[in-house]
């Protein structure tokens, strides 16, 4: 059980931020990660879509016999995460929580912003977990469709990158915030441009990341955390073209030795958790 890989699902190549930091945390780790490109963005899904999505990525990762689920995406972290918890038996973990968790504990000013995709803003989730977290919070949301995009064509360092987040950021920021978290695993990417847009000042909370620390802490927990010797594996899953879907892979965990594959949406269709 303890050599078994660690799983992540996302909608696209946003869940590669977490994936980086996971490995990174933990070296001896092996990983299984499955992105939805073929119907990214899901955002701009329905909740029931979004929830049978997610659910088929699950049934794939289990498939895969891994030994946790990290739903790597903020989305289908607030649509389905106590759904997917309540169908299987191994540990499932969200994007959500520890970012929420980072910023109440990082603003002074108790103003913070949350950046995230349409369905996620109008999900209300990030507000209703940092309120839970400090009831003093006050929470300013932004849905940024179109940073899910330029990010999954590729494009997220360019200049008309820059400049769709500078148009989009403008006026967002408040004179009290002190706070914005990234609740979108694709907006690290572009975490330069946002940072320099909204102003040094600001601190950047990347719920991806941090999340790396919280699977860490539930591995150690329920004494799954593999301690060997043994030489770790990452199998990389796309539902869409896999030639850009490989390059921006590549360029993100800065190495060419990986395992990526395709999966045809049929087969996860089939799936039944």
């Amino acid at each position: 059980m303890l050599n078994k890989p660690i799983g992540l699902l996302d909608s696209g190549v946003g869940g590669l931020t977490v994936l980086k930091a996971v490995k990174d945390r933990l070296p001896g780790e092996s990983f299984v990660y499955i992105g939805d490109t073929k119907r990214c963005p899901y955002g701009n899904r329905t909740k029931e879509e979004i929830i049978t999505y997610t659910l088929e990525l699950v049934q794939f990762l289990l498939d895969q016999q891994v030994k946790m689920i990290v739903i790597a995406c903020n989305t289908a972290t607030a649509h389905a995460l106590d759904i997917v918890r309540s169908k299987v038996d191994i540990p499932v973990i969200g994007v959500v929580g520890p970012g929420s968790r980072a910023a109440v504990k990082t603003s002074a000013s108790k103003e913070i912003g949350v950046l995230a995709t349409v369905s996620t803003v109008e999900s209300g989730f990030y507000e209703h977990s940092l309120v839970e977290k400090d009831r003093d919070v006050k929470v300013k949301s932004l849905a940024c469709p179109e940073f899910v995009d330029i990010v999954e064509e590729n494009d997220y360092e360019s200049q008309r990158a820059k400049q769709l987040v500078e148009t989009k950021l403008a006026g967002f920021k408040t004179q009290e915030m002190d706070t914005v978290i990234l609740g979108c695993t694709h907006f690290p990417l572009l975490a330069p441009f946002i940072q320099e847009t909204l102003g040094k000042d600001i601190d950047l909370i990347d719920s991806g990341a941090l999340t790396s620390y919280e699977v860490e802490r539930v591995l150690k927990e329920k004494g799954l955390q593999y301690e060997g010797t043994g030489q770790r594996t990452i199998r990389i899953y796309t539902t869409g073209p896999e030639k850009m879907f490989r390059t921006i892979v590549e360029n993100w965990l800065e190495t060419d030795q990986l395992d990526i594959g395709s999966v045809e949406l049929e087969r996860l269709r089939e799936a039944d958790v």
